[in-house]
């Protein structure tokens, strides 16, 4: 049974920083790619940082390049999210998902971190930043 654990979220100053961690089982993580999303009030989900590690393909939304990082450690099958100069608005909540990956298209680089790919999805941790 495909199972996500999300964990690490919490309260933090704005500048601040927190490390999700996406702990996976019943799959390897070298046959599927990990997604982390998130959830503002109000707002629809988005795609934050994805990764598929055997491909060597990672994602970031342009709003977290250069601050958040994600990270695979396929040994642990853990999913790690470094998020760094935190911002109030990255306060959501955030999710975990994975999809088995079938076949590398030409556009999946750009195209990873599409919503609808994902059908394993992991309960949400939540991360909130003050100003």
């Amino acid at each position: 049974e495909v199972q996500l654990q999300a964990s690490g979220g919490g309260l933090v100053q704005a500048g601040g920083s927190l490390r999700l961690s996406c702990a996976a089982s019943g799959f390897f993580l070298d046959d599927y790619a990990i997604g982390w999303f998130r959830q503002a009030p109000g707002k629809e989900r988005e795609g934050v940082s994805c990764i598929a590690s055997s491909a060597g393909i990672t994602y970031y939304t342009e709003s977290v390049k250069g601050r958040f990082t994600i990270a695979s450690d396929n040994a642990k099958n853990t999913v790690y999210l470094q998020m760094d100069s935190l911002k109030p608005e990255d306060t959501a909540v955030y999710y975990c998902a994975a999809h088995r990956i079938t076949y590398i298209y030409s556009d999946y680089a750009t195209t990873i971190c599409g919503r609808r790919l994902y059908n394993f999805w992991g309960q949400g941790t939540l991360v909130t930043v003050s100003s």
